[in-house]
């Protein structure tokens, strides 16, 4: 069981005694090939800021902004993660989050401190977790239709709590809250000149790494640690621990672990909680952290975009991670130089597609599939070479587009929870 959960197959060995190889035993990746991609992609990156000139590509800046616009959706995320990885599908993380935004908020304010604020957040998220669990664990509500109820009542409810409190508050009104108190950050002082001097010189690759560096080690709020943290403890909780085990062989094969004495519904209730726990959290990051107060409709679609980022990395922790640092570096590039940096990673992308068109010809043999992704890649690049920018309005929605244009390339190697969103009742046999 745990084999099939960790998303690996074993073929039976064909006659005369030669093993099958599964693609997935051909390539893995591992932590070097992951090291050595991150490299290639810092050095793609230098050489696409030297030809267009996009300073801003691999700046402090830039990289501590996608720091920050990550961590809401690597939450958001983690927390589907927890709730499929039991086999009950989450939509309601969007809701859970506007739940995060207002209590977290509420906290602060209540009791004077941002922490009392991010655990206010927790629980507000956990609400709605628990309300999800109710509907679909307890009930057997259709998942879908419980996370869009979800995501609907957490907004008027909300709404209507700012016009409860917020707007009985001095510099509080019906759709935000006063000031927040501050979140304390961490900057390694001592580093910051050296590498600001090494960033401006502008120097191929070397200067690149000063940037990302002093991005990450500048200014970076203690909740953002907090957030990072998490994913390592994901999963070591959910496959190096017997809860983890058990929790996610109910999205597996629940009627399996129900007959080796697994409480099937008490283990879907706390990864649900966990769930909504989780995207509670990121919620209270936008209102204490990202803008120092609360705003109705402050998650901006987030919850969907971590929903999206999760199915990007595979329902694995690390993979989630990457796919909300994607999210908020495109988000980012967007928002500081705006065109001119969107319109130098258009041809950052051309030059991946055109990497993979390769990688699917060569190693993998699907001479359609490669076509295609070559045939993208060469229109990509004809519009970055008849275009000096990229307009404004197509700039704001680059997230957006990432996460089609991600999903869409990432869903032949995507292997779901057997069990995620089919409704289990006990004692069923199948």
């Amino acid at each position: 069981m745990s084999g099939q959960a960790e998303g690996t197959t074993t073929a039976p060995a064909p006659a005369g005694g030669a093993r099958a190889t599964s693609p997935a035993r051909r390539f893995r990746v591992t932590t070097p090939i992951l090291l050595l991609g991150g490299v290639g992609l810092v050095v793609l990156l230098s050489a696409v800021r030297i030809v267009t000139g996009a300073s801003d590509i691999t700046s402090g800046g830039t990289v501590a902004a996608a720091l920050g616009l990550a961590v809401p959706i690597g939450l958001a995320a983690l927390g589907g993660l927890w709730s499929e990885r039991a086999g009950v599908v989450n939509i309601g993380l969007e809701g859970m989050m506007v739940l995060g935004t207002w209590f977290g908020a509420w906290g602060a304010l209540q009791f004077h401190s941002p922490w009392a604020g991010v655990v206010a957040g927790a629980v507000g998220g956990a609400l709605g977790g628990a309300i999800h669990a109710v509907a679909t664990v307890t009930f057997g509500v259709d998942h879908i239709i419980s996370g869009v109820a979800i995501n609907i009542v957490g907004v008027g409810f909300t709404q209507y709590l700012s016009k409860l409190v917020f707007e009985k508050m001095p510099g509080g009104g019906t759709k935000n809250s006063p000031q927040l108190p501050e979140m304390g950050r961490l900057s390694v002082t001592f580093i910051d000149g050296p590498l600001r001097t090494l960033e401006a010189k502008q120097w191929f690759l070397l200067s690149d790494f000063a940037g990302i560096l002093r991005g990450l080690t500048q200014g970076v709020s203690w909740f953002t640690i907090l957030a990072i943290l998490l994913v390592p403890l994901s999963y070591y909780i959910l496959w190096r621990t017997a809860f983890g085990l058990r929790l996610r062989s109910c999205g597996e094969r629940p009627v399996a672990a129900e007959s080796l004495g697994v409480n099937v519904y008490l283990y879907k209730w706390a990864a649900v909680v966990v769930s909504g726990l989780l995207a509670g959290l990121g919620g209270a990051f936008l209102s204490i952290v990202a803008a120092g107060i609360y705003r109705d409709g402050q998650t901006g679609g987030r919850g969907y975009i971590g929903l999206a980022a999760m199915i990007f990395g595979n329902w694995r922790p690390g993979g989630l991670a990457g796919g909300a640092a994607l999210f908020g570096y495109t988000d980012a590039l967007q928002l500081r130089q705006g065109g001119v940096s969107v319109h130098a990673l258009l041809l950052v992308v051309a030059l991946l597609l055109a990497a993979m068109a390769v990688y699917q010809l060569v190693r993998q043999s699907r001479t359609v599939a490669a076509l295609i992704t070559a045939g993208c890649a060469a229109l990509v690049f004809v519009v970055f070479m008849m275009t000096d920018t990229v307009p404004e309005q197509f700039t704001t929605f680059t997230p957006h587009l990432t996460t089609l244009l991600v999903l869409s390339l990432a869903s032949q190697r995507l292997r779901m929870p057997a069990a995620d969103g089919i409704p289990y009742r006990r004692g069923q046999t199948t």
